[in-house]
């Protein structure tokens, strides 16, 4: 059972072994829990999904129309190259080879806690995807609150 949180949030640097294994931090392990999901992320990165976040994105999924061409290759993007995860007695997850692959993934990550979920980067594209100065942000904050309110 996970513990109930406002979102995950901050960031981090670590390293996988060789055995691509990562060490999950404690301020994402309450979030997550123990067991979880691990997907591809949509900015070339991997999504991690607390196993009752994942259950209401999935069913959302599952709700799209098979006779759409383009909700047919949605759910496979995410539904395709999901896994599930469980910590091991060290906090550690083993990221598989394909989701390494998709993401970039050598070593060096940086995890990212996105509010109801926690993303995995390699570093660099972490770096270039977010590397605004302060008139991008403010153009950003402008389009978030004239769309969303925010």
């Amino acid at each position: 059972m996970r513990k109930m949180t406002k979102g995950m949030k901050g960031q981090s640097n670590h390293s996988l072994d060789s055995k691509g294994r990562l060490i999950i931090p404690s301020r994402l392990r309450d979030g997550l829990g123990s067991n979880f999901v691990l997907c591809k992320g949509m900015d070339k990165n991997i999504y991690a999904y607390p196993s009752d976040e994942w259950e209401k994105f999935s069913d959302k999924l599952n709700a799209l129309p098979l006779s759409d061409k383009d909700a047919r290759k949605f759910k496979r993007f995410f539904q395709g190259s999901a896994c599930d995860c469980e910590l091991d007695g060290n906090s550690r997850i083993v990221i598989p080879q394909a989701l390494r692959e998709w993401a970039g993934i050598d070593k060096e990550v940086v995890m990212v806690g996105n509010g109801a979920i926690a993303e995995i980067w390699n570093v660099e594209r972490w770096n270039e995807n977010n590397d605004f100065d302060e008139g991008d942000i403010d153009d950003i904050s402008a389009s978030m609150s004239d769309r969303y309110g925010v």
